[in-house]
């Protein structure tokens, strides 16, 4: 009876919603890279769900984090690193068939910037201090305008490189790869004492997308893992992921080029 009693499921920890990331996120980047060589469009599916795993995950973290901070900086290194090494790969291998425009790291760090800003203005208004409220929104408004600076730049032929340059350094909205979707991090985190709440808007962001008719709908069966989230850290990998995430981008281009190539 104590082994029944052990074995029974008891939901998932962060630990698992991330090895479900992880795996989804792989076979739909073995759809990106694979693309020239006729993989099936269906692989992409896989990656629906993938961010909002993970800007689920974030919140999770950052709410935990004994250092908030430094949970911003590790952010912000993973973000240059996987920057850096893409642009030189690209460079070194010249294969040009597959662009690397991955790095999770730009939307995590956009959303944590946000979830930090929320942090100074409930500071703020718990102690009365009007210049911690006015941090907290100028925190959040900094990556929507950065974004703005970045595209007036963009348009400006004789200030192009700048832009390009400041898009890899500066974290900006606009520039993420999700894009406008980053924001459900932010709100996500208002909601985190409510799953029902955050579930919903997981939901309402999913119909979205199906009314413009984008396969990003599918992100709402990222809800049925975050449901059975039981709240417990689980097995530690903290920076597994810092590390994993760029190899597996790198190793999936390199042998995509040499198929392609040879």
């Amino acid at each position: 009876m104590e082994s029944l009693t052990t074995s029974k499921f008891k939901g998932f920890t962060t630990f698992d919603l991330k090895i479900i990331g992880i795996v989804l996120m792989f076979i739909d980047h073995i759809h990106q890279m694979f693309v020239p060589m006729g993989a099936p469009d269906w692989l992409d599916w896989f990656g629906r769900p993938v961010a909002t795993l993970f800007f689920f995950v974030s919140v999770v973290g950052f709410s935990h984090t004994r250092s908030k901070e430094k949970y911003m900086l590790r952010l912000y290194i993973g973000m240059l690193i996987m920057t850096l090494g893409s642009f030189t790969l690209q460079q070194i291998v010249g294969y040009e068939e597959v662009q690397l425009m991955n790095n999770i790291f730009r939307d995590l760090l956009v959303g944590t910037l946000m979830m930090y800003g929320i942090d100074k203005i409930s500071e703020g208004r718990s102690s009365k201090t009007f210049s911690k409220i006015a941090l907290g929104i100028v925190i959040i408004l900094f990556p929507i305008i950065s974004s703005g600076i970045l595209m007036l730049l963009m348009s400006n032929p004789s200030a192009i490189m700048v832009a390009v340059w400041g898009v890899n350094v500066i974290p900006a909205l606009l520039f993420t790869e999700n894009s406008f979707m980053v924001l459900l991090i932010p709100l996500l985190y208002l909601a985190k004492n409510h799953r029902w709440l955050q579930c919903m808007l997981i939901a309402l962001t999913a119909v979205f997308f199906f009314f413009q008719g984008s396969t990003q709908w599918m992100m709402i069966f990222a809800v049925l893992p975050i449901m059975l989230f039981n709240g417990e850290k689980g097995r530690g990998m903290k920076n597994f992921f810092y590390v994993f995430y760029p190899l597996h981008i790198w190793l999936l281009y390199l042998i995509s080029a040499y198929v392609f190539m040879h």
